[in-house]
């Protein structure tokens, strides 16, 4: 099948007649090379097709969510029994008692879990319980990290008033001693301290936790009686099968989850200790939709998968041959690229290309081949991922790569003023 988006470009300019901007958020393509799709017909395992019929290995994972392969039949089958029963109803239904223990059984810090929508409803959350257990304001959060986008920490500033965030005060993630200066500035007032699991920031390489930053970090929210809040949106149960800092033997006091706990169903989680919890009770959080059955029972489905299935292990042995492979594919080609964080969740980005031009190629190119890559942001394995997927995607990253060294010399400079932008920005 030759490539095409004609269903897609007519999308688009219907869309700009009635969506801002054609489409907002952080699955806009406005961003992207040039082609890439906006809108998309199904999924399923490892493969997207978009409206024009085109297939892709899917890289992206809907930026996050597909960790056990689209339409998983084991959480499939779980969403359509509760779906005939019934979903968002005027009260829960008992799966949310179910899925609170099982994941307060897999999270060593957990005693008790809160459930909402997305990954913003539950750092908002985590935010207001900081400033509820001890009834402080401050909030210290790493410059550039990325929490949601509520007003407190959105990326975009239009329609943020300086009063939004008068009492975030930033630091520089890895860096104890920046962390020490934020919070003697910030005084007796300090709520809670932000953590990522590690630096996987847009436009940059990732970098791993320095187990000793994150000791410290514990020391300091000890010390000053503040609360430790992991954002494990993008990265729980990706890493581990717990909270991620697990692996540097640090406990939260809170951990923020979403994305993947129910394989794509709208539902995250927050995560905490009995240290927190008469805080937390002393609140009035809610959503009208944060309580519907079906996303729990898909969750229940999805944290079965991960107790009793080897989905990690198989994730770090596809993620490994995939970085392997485009390492020795990249030299073979005369390119020198670097592949940072976690191999479960890749970000590849060229050397000698300041402007982006050759990743924004290379990407381009493997899309129309049939891989769906970013050149920004990082991405992401899921379990049902093969050998075989790999290797078809050498195929595509092989002909992106023949047609860079090709034109290397001649290629057109990066046209994209967002992305000049952000690059002159960092």
């Amino acid at each position: 099948m030759v490539w095409s988006n004609t269903r897609d470009k007519q999308l688009r300019e219907r869309a700009f007649q009635v969506i801002p901007n054609g489409m907002y958020g952080h699955e806009s393509v406005a961003i992207m090379p040039d082609d890439f799709p906006q809108f998309f017909a199904r999924a399923e395992g490892t493969r997207l097709w978009d409206v024009d019929g085109n297939e892709y290995i899917d890289y992206m994972c809907a930026y996050g969510p597909n960790l056990m392969g689209y339409a998983r039949p084991e959480v499939q089958s779980a969403i359509f029994d509760q779906l005939a029963l019934g979903d968002t109803m005027t009260g829960p239904g008992p799966g949310m008692v179910e899925l609170a223990e099982t994941m307060v059984s897999m999270v060593r810090h957990a005693d008790w879990a809160m459930f909402c929508k997305n990954g913003g409803d539950a750092t908002s959350i985590a935010m207001v319980a900081a400033r509820a257990y001890r009834g402080r304001k401050k909030i210290l959060v790493a410059r550039g990290s990325y929490h949601g986008s509520a007003p407190w920490n959105t990326p975009g500033m239009s329609g943020i008033v300086p009063e939004d965030r008068a009492h975030i005060v930033y630091f520089e993630y890895n860096d104890l001693d920046s962390l020490t200066k934020a919070a003697k500035f910030a005084g007796d007032d300090v709520a809670g301290i932000f953590a990522t699991p590690f630096k996987h920031e847009t436009f940059a390489d990732q970098s791993y936790v320095d187990p000793e930053y994150a000791r410290g970090v514990r020391k300091l929210c000890d010390e000053i009686d503040a609360l430790l809040i992991v954002d494990d949106v993008r990265a729980g149960f990706r890493l581990t099968r717990g909270c991620s800092w697990e692996t540097v033997d640090v406990d939260p006091d809170i951990a923020c989850f979403g994305k993947v706990i129910g394989n794509g169903q709208p539902i995250s989680a927050v995560l905490g200790s009995n240290k927190v919890r008469k805080a937390v009770e002393s609140m009035f959080v809610t959503g009208s939709f944060w309580f519907s059955a079906v996303p729990m029972s898909a969750a229940l489905a999805t944290m079965k998968l991960v107790r009793e299935t080897d989905y990690l292990e198989q994730l770090v042995k596809i993620g490994t041959l995939l970085r392997t492979s485009l390492d020795a594919q990249a030299r073979e080609y005369g390119f020198s690229i670097r592949q940072t964080g976690p191999v479960q969740m890749p970000q590849i980005l060229f050397d000698d290309d300041p402007d982006w031009r050759f990743g924004y190629r290379w990407c381009q190119l493997a899309m129309k081949n049939g891989a769906y890559l970013s050149p920004y942001h990082n991405m992401f394995i899921n379990a049902a991922m093969t050998e075989a997927d790999v290797a078809k995607t050498l195929e595509a990253t092989g002909a992106a790569f023949a047609d860079l060294k090709a034109n290397r010399t001649t290629l057109e400079p990066q046209a994209k003023l967002s992305v000049l932008k952000r690059l002159m920005a960092s």
